[in-house]
């Protein structure tokens, strides 16, 4: 093996670390809030530095195997790598965001139970992880289908938004919690946008097509009839 094709290995392998911790931090920040939790909470928010720290690690091993004029293939692998880690650090930052307001909702009695939520973090997440399938197993096709899932989770955050205003009709006393509650909500849609990111850039990846900014995936889906 080549020192290039070894850096190109270590360039995924740090990616799908990052992946891991990514996926980790939100399922740690909605059962931080779920059960209460201000220890794991504050976890998700100190780990937040490792989701960092691989981002600059893998973008300094990608500029370095930039420097080496790959080929176009490659040179696709290495941008969208790239790109992926983006994506898993902004996921990271929402799973703080989640975390820092569980520890504020945890110190009040409960606004509503908490099933909403955790719905929608285990569609965002569910998203997240067929995103990175598709990227491993080389499966464009499986992520241009899991793009339109993410009508679900935007109608899910614009449900449980009106639900949460009504609160805040009802009763100044409400309006702190529905607030934060809607944050949490707004990120784990954010969540599920970033998971679309991902899908959009393993097309691209696989098959040399930019389906960004279009809406050729929602009626290529249609059409096959997800």
């Amino acid at each position: 093996m080549t020192n290039f094709d070894e850096e190109l290995r270590q360039l995924k392998e740090k990616l799908l670390l990052m992946a891991s911790h990514a996926d980790s931090a939100v399922a740690r920040s909605i059962r931080a809030l779920v059960e209460r939790d201000d220890a794991l909470a504050r976890r998700v928010q100190a780990d937040d530095t490792i989701l960092d720290q691989y981002e600059i690690e893998i973008d300094d091993i990608a500029v370095h195997l930039l420097s080496m004029a790959p080929v176009a293939s490659t040179l696709r692998f290495i941008t969208v790598a790239m790109k992926i880690s983006q994506n898993l650090e902004r996921i990271g930052d929402e799973a703080v965001k989640i975390a820092r307001h569980a520890v504020t909702l945890n110190g009040e009695p409960p606004l509503k139970p908490y099933v909403d939520l955790p719905r929608m973090a285990e569609m965002s997440l569910t998203m997240l992880r067929g995103a990175l399938d598709a990227f491993v197993q080389r499966q464009p096709a499986a992520a241009r289908a899991l793009i339109p899932q993410d009508q679900a989770v935007d109608i899910l955050n614009g449900q449980l938004h009106r639900e949460l205003a009504s609160f805040m009709v009802e009763s100044p006393a409400n309006i702190s919690r529905s607030l934060s509650l809607m944050v949490i909500s707004r990120s784990l849609e954010r969540v599920a946008d970033h998971a679309t990111n991902i899908a959009e850039e393993v097309v691209y990846l696989y098959e040399a097509c930019d389906i960004r900014h279009s809406q050729q995936h929602t009626h290529e889906a249609q059409d096959s009839g997800s």
